[in-house]
């Protein structure tokens, strides 16, 4: 975990452990923000927890 403008980051556990295709994501009350662990300066963006769930359930099938 990682701490960067006040968010908490996790790494994805789907993340592969070489650390060459990670994906963080930052929970607070409301939001997911999603960002490229390679790039933590770099373009993120944030969706609400309903869509991030509905993604979630999407791609896990």
């Amino acid at each position: 975990m990682s701490t960067q403008g006040g968010l908490d980051w996790f790494k994805s556990s789907y993340s592969g452990s070489e650390g060459d295709s990670c994906v963080e994501v930052a929970v607070v009350p409301g939001t997911v923000h999603v960002r490229d662990s390679k790039s933590e300066n770099g373009p993120r963006f944030e969706v609400s927890g309903s869509a991030w769930r509905e993604f979630v359930a999407f791609v896990d099938c």
